[in-house]
């Protein structure tokens, strides 16, 4: 598997004045970006590319968030499709001590916690009940045809669960979340999105 380029954007309703760091696609490559005031003001400040440039711009998102102890990272997504995605953002944000947690489907009965573990990485853990989170990431799995949800759910769910001031950050792989129109119908505060193509299979014969 080749990771061809990362596109992380910023979105596109901000319904207060901010200024803070975020990240856009340009001409291919994954910026830096900085964002003034209550809509896009854009300047290129570095690029990104890989693994990493998934990992390293969502750990910085989450620091500038400055989260709180009992605040909650909650990731959304589906089951098998999305879970070693969650594992990758975890495992950036480990150090940070935040609280995270699973909610496959939508399902907030099925939630299950994102914990470290040691010389292994992530796990998911225990059942927990929870309401409410300071972040949700929403993966892009569940805009894909065989998720059983759909936008308006999503847009429910957020709804119920965000906090005030709350972020959503969307994490999708070859532009998902742009060609199903949930960029511009979505409250995304961020948008991570990676190109992996092409996809290669080799046979090696002796």
């Amino acid at each position: 598997m080749h990771l061809r380029k990362t596109a992380i954007s910023l979105l596109f309703k901000v319904p207060r004045p901010i200024s803070y760091l975020t990240f856009i696609n340009a001409r291919g490559k994954s910026h830096l970006i900085a964002l003034a005031g209550g809509y896009m003001e854009r300047t290129i400040i570095d690029t990104f590319k890989g693994v990493s440039g998934i990992s390293r711009p969502f750990k910085g998102i989450i620091e500038r968030l400055g989260l709180r102890d009992e605040d909650r990272i909650m990731y959304v997504g589906l089951p098998g499709v999305c879970t070693p995605f969650i594992e990758l953002l975890a495992y950036a944000i480990r150090k940070l001590n935040i609280n995270q947690v699973f909610v496959p489907n939508l399902d907030l009965s099925l939630t299950k916690t994102v914990v470290p573990v040691e010389n292994i990485g992530i796990q998911f853990g225990d059942p927990v009940e929870i309401e409410k989170a300071k972040v949700v990431v929403v993966l892009g799995g569940l805009a894909m045809p065989i998720s059983p949800v759909g936008r308006e759910e999503v847009s429910s769910f957020l709804q119920r669960v965000l906090l005030p001031e709350g972020t959503v950050i969307g994490v999708s792989f070859m532009n998902m979340f742009e060609q199903v129109g949930w960029t511009t119908t979505l409250p995304f505060d961020f948008w991570i999105d990676a190109i992996i193509d092409p996809v290669k299979l080799e046979r090696f014969s002796r």
